[in-house]
């Protein structure tokens, strides 16, 4: 398959599980904390400044976001966790919308998430790279913010992102910058692998 990724639009934010989106297109999902940019991972896929909404604060995404490329697959947002200055009320909110979004696994064509490639996963990347595990979908784990790391660094911290995050072999770490745009193609060759063709 090939995709015009230009042909990038954003189709709507569900706030609740009757607003999720069920028509047969593969479904790209990511998911990260709330402040390790998920939104400019986006951005630098769609070769775009601020089509993902990229927030001043951490914890902008409150909703589940959809944006069709090429009328051919969804990039989905989901909102990230792990932000403080949350109300619990709230975040349990978020909680279990992303709860009923996993409770389908098959709309899953592939799933991502988003860690720091600066740090150890927090216990919260932890949980949800097991939800991925758990829904037996594929899914890699993007290292965003290589540019930050000296060359020397790289090595060591993807193997302590992988033991940390307990992965198997068959999930791939994909070190990633999404300021420089380093990992790009790879990760479009990930996703335009998992779309059947």
């Amino acid at each position: 398959m090939t995709v015009n990724w230009n042909m990038a639009e954003f189709i709507r934010s569900a706030a609740k599980p009757a607003d999720f989106i069920h028509d047969g297109s593969p479904q790209v999902v990511f998911a990260g904390r709330s402040n390790v940019g998920k939104s400019s991972v986006i951005n630098r896929l769609l070769n775009r400044k601020n089509f993902a909404r990229v927030g001043s604060a951490p914890g902008k995404t409150t909703h589940i976001n959809y944006f069709c490329i090429d009328k051919k697959l969804y990039l989905v947002d989901l909102p990230g966790y792990g932000y403080a200055k949350v109300s619990k009320q709230e975040r349990d909110r978020w909680g279990r919308l992303i709860e009923a979004w996993f409770a389908d696994p098959e709309r899953i064509a592939l799933g991502m998430l988003i860690v720091d490639a600066r740090h150890r996963p927090t216990a919260d990347d932890c949980t949800m790279a097991e939800v991925y595990l758990n829904a037996e979908r594929p899914f890699l784990v993007v290292a965003n913010k290589l540019d930050k790391l000296k060359k020397s660094e790289v090595e060591g911290n993807m193997l302590l992102i992988r033991e940390t995050l307990s992965l198997p072999d068959t999930v791939p770490l994909v070190p990633f910058s999404a300021e420089k745009g380093d990992g790009k193609e790879q990760l479009m060759g990930h996703i335009i692998d998992h779309l059947g063709g």
